[in-house]
C-alpha cells in the first residue's frame, strides 16, 4: 500500500460520517420491492473476525493483472452503446482506469439481417472497458469494497457488481454494490422471478441528497456485508440496501438461494442503452477510476 492510499484508509476509519439512505423504490425489470432499511454501524474491515484474503491495488502501470482479471469484448448487454475492448483499460498512477470514449469505425460482427441487435449495429460509435474475475477470483460470503471515482455525466453507466458462478442469468443471482446512471446511485440485488426475468430488490438516491457540488469529483467507498444470513450494501457507510437471505430464493420450482455459492466481480463502464441515458451531451473520454478493490472474509 502507497502512502497516500494508507493515510486516507487512517482517515476513513477515524472520521466516517453515518448516514441512512433513502428508501425509493427503483422499478427495474419486470418488477420491485423496497426494502426498509436498518442504521448500522461503522465496523473496521479488519475487526470482527475478518482478514483480508484477496485484494488487486492497482499500483503497476500498465495492463492489468491477467491471471485476476478477463476481459469482455464487442457489444455484451442491455443494448448498450459501447463496444468493450482491452484497451479502453489499464493501471496509471495506482488507479485503474476504465476509459470511454467516442469514435466511428465499422461493426466487425454487422450482418444487416440479423436480427440480434449486437449484429443490427453497422458502427461502433463508442468504445469502453469491463472486466472481470470469472473463472479465476470468486468468493463465498465476505466483505467487499472497493474506493472509488466516477463520472456522473448523463448516459454514463459505470458499475461494481458480482455474478454467481452456476446458473443463467438470473437465477445465478446478481449483486449491484454500485451501479450509476441518470442522477442516481444505486444497489440492486437480484434472483430470478421466472425464466430469464429478474426480481429486484432495489433502492436508489440521487446524488443530489449529498448536498456536495463537488460529489462526483471525490473518490468514495462501496462495500458489501455479505453473509449466511443476508447482504448489506453501503456508499462511505451510509446503508443503500439490506436483504434477508430468506428472501432471496428464485421463485422458480427449484427455488434455490442463489447467494449460497460463489461470486466473482465484474468492473465496467457502460454507455447509453436500456439505463444509461443519451450521453449526447457529455464530453469524452469519460472514466470510471478505482484505487483498489478488497475481498475479506471470516475465519470459518
Amino acid at each position: 500500500m502507497n502512502k497516500l492510499k494508507l493515510v486516507f484508509t487512517i482517515i476513513l476509519l477515524v472520521t466516517a460520517v453515518f448516514g441512512q439512505a433513502g428508501n425509493s423504490g427503483l422499478k427495474r425489470g419486470n418488477s420491485t420491492r423496497t426494502l426498509i432499511t436498518e442504521k448500522d454501524t461503522l465496523i473496521d474491515p479488519q475487526s470482527n473476525g475478518y482478514k483480508l484474503v484477496w485484494a488487486d491495488e492497482f499500483n503497476k502501470n500498465g495492463p492489468v493483472d491477467t491471471s485476476v482479471w478477463r476481459f469482455e469484448k464487442g457489444f455484451v448487454r442491455n443494448k448498450e452503446y459501447q463496444w468493450y475492448q482491452s484497451e479502453n483499460v489499464r493501471c496509471e498512477n495506482g488507479y485503474l482506469i476504465i476509459e470511454a470514449k467516442k469514435t466511428h469505425f465499422p461493426n466487425p460482427t454487422y450482418n444487416k439481417a440479423d436480427t440480434n441487435w449486437k449484429r443490427q449495429r453497422e458502427f461502433v460509435d463508442f468504445t469502453s472497458g469491463s472486466i472481470n474475475t470469472a473463472g479465476k477470483k470468486s468468493w463465498k460470503y465476505g466483505r467487499f469494497v472497493m474506493r472509488a471515482r466516477i463520472n456522473t455525466a448523463m448516459g454514463l453507466w459505470p458499475a461494481f457488481w458480482t455474478l454467481g458462478n452456476q446458473g443463467q442469468w438470473p437465477a445465478n443471482g446478481e449483486i449491484d454494490i454500485m451501479e450509476f446512471y441518470r442522477h442516481y446511485l444505486l444497489a440492486n440485488i437480484a434472483v430470478e422471478a421466472e425464466p430469464h426475468k429478474a426480481l429486484w430488490y432495489s433502492n436508489r438516491k440521487d446524488i443530489s441528497t449529498f448536498k456536495d457540488k463537488n460529489w462526483s469529483k471525490k473518490f468514495h467507498v462501496w462495500r458489501m456485508d455479505w453473509d449466511k444470513d443476508g447482504i448489506a450494501l453501503y456508499v462511505d457507510d451510509i446503508l443503500m440496501n439490506q436483504v434477508y437471505m430468506k428472501d432471496l430464493y428464485n421463485r422458480d420450482k427449484s427455488e434455490t438461494y442463489p447467494f449460497q455459492q460463489p461470486q466473482y466481480i465484474l468492473l465496467d463502464l457502460a454507455i447509453g442503452g436500456m439505463q444509461g441515458g443519451d450521453p449526447a451531451k457529455t464530453s469524452f473520454p469519460a472514466r470510471f477510476e478505482v484505487d483498489y478493490v478488497r475481498v475479506y472474509q471470516k475465519s470459518e
